[in-house]
């Protein structure tokens, strides 16, 4: 059978499975008082954003997860190992002084740099020897913010890409092509079979994860893959479809890119995020924006959603009866993928509303959050 086919077979099966969720009881491990223990879970994609702003931003995230992976498109990117550890101190700075009294154990900031035309061999061998880096970050360049230093012809990469994949580090991938004349909801089909595809086949051993995917075919071809292939999911993807961005108007705050897709789409991956495969797992993409850049005549894309992160995942799994399956997707699946060791602290989730503040410090600005003003069902207790 086709591997398209095979694939198509796995997600649909998954999407039955998640209808019949919403018509059962939910088997989980919550207790009678609505409360759900999990393994520390980690965030394998997020945006901090440059120096001045680590204090607001860093928090949201290090006091409840154990790692994070940061995303490099800073402005200049970080493109060097030496790069990525000055970075880095910068956020374990922040995490220290914004943690909470009962954190835990300390956050470890894990680090992607930006993949260029000009990646040499010996870059990418600096980058595995520090100990800090977990791969390259391939932007196709204009694809999202910061984007313009990307990669102009993944032929220019191969070198690079199989010293990577020799030397274990993993490639995040923006999937996403950005040819003028491809409808910006067509992009990630688009790039899975035109650059991904030739890809894997010029470097069959590296380890890649495509990054917030939203489309079915997405889901369908990760779902088929090889097992060096994952992806993460975030949280607006798998709570809403392209019709958020235009309810009572133009809503700037659900923009992101990839931009949210048709309802089939957001159903396929909230189906893969829930079937409890392995290669799908937690990445936010939380990524913050001042409200002035947001909230403008050519708005930033991004989405800022670290301030409630599993609690929104928690709202997700719950709305197709999943709950038993966050566990792995949160805190198992992309350790294993990355081969760090599982976290073994605990966190808990409980059923306790609460109220999304209308905005959050944001340097010498604000940044409006997702769900801004409105009410969430579940909160984390450490």
């Amino acid at each position: 059978m086709p591997a398209s086919i095979v694939a198509r077979v796995v997600v649909t099966r998954a999407c039955a499975r998640a209808r019949v969720r919403r018509r059962t009881a939910v088997t989980t491990r919550c207790s009678s008082s609505g409360s759900l223990v999990l393994a520390r879970p980690d965030d394998w994609h997020v945006h901090l954003r440059d120096p001045s702003r680590l204090a607001d931003v860093v928090p949201h995230t290090s006091n409840v997860f154990k790692r994070a992976l940061v995303m490099p498109n800073l402005t200049p990117p970080i493109r060097t190992a030496k790069e990525a550890k000055e970075y880095r101190d910068l956020i374990q700075a922040a995490a220290t002084a914004g943690a909470r009294e009962a954190s835990g154990e300390p956050f470890e900031a894990q680090m992607s740099l930006y993949l260029t035309d000009n990646t040499t061999e010996g870059m990418v061998e600096e980058a595995a020897a520090s100990g800090i880096v977990r791969g390259y970050k391939l932007y196709p360049a204009g694809a999202t913010t910061n984007s313009e230093f990307g990669v102009t012809d993944v032929k220019k990469t191969e070198k690079a890409l199989r010293k990577m994949a020799e030397l274990g580090l993993t490639l995040q991938v923006h999937g996403e092509v950005t040819h003028a004349d491809v409808d910006v909801f067509d992009r990630e089909a688009k790039f899975i079979k035109e650059v991904l595809i030739p890809l894997l086949d010029s470097a069959p051993e590296l380890r890649v994860v495509m990054e917030h995917i939203t489309t079915r075919q997405a889901a369908e071809f990760v779902a088929a893959a090889p097992d060096n292939v994952g992806a993460t999911i975030t949280p607006q993807h798998i709570l809403f479809n392209r019709n958020a961005l235009f309810k009572g108007g133009l809503r700037p705050h659900f923009y992101c890119l990839p931009v949210l897709k048709r309802e089939e789409h957001r159903e396929a991956c909230l189906a893969a995020a829930t079937s409890g495969s392995k290669k799908f797992f937690l990445g936010t993409d939380s990524a913050p924006h001042p409200r002035g850049a947001k909230e403008s005549a050519c708005g930033c894309a991004g989405i800022f959603s670290a301030h409630a992160a599993l609690p929104l995942y928690a709202m997700a799994f719950e709305s197709v009866s999943a709950l038993d399956k966050l566990e792995a997707f949160a805190s198992h699946n992309g350790a294993d993928f990355y081969r760090v060791p599982r976290n073994t602290e605990k966190v808990t989730l409980v059923k306790k509303p609460w109220m999304v503040p209308n905005e959050y410090n944001f340097g010498d600005t604000i940044v409006v959050p997702f769900y801004a003003g409105e009410e969430i069902p579940w909160t984390v207790e450490m």
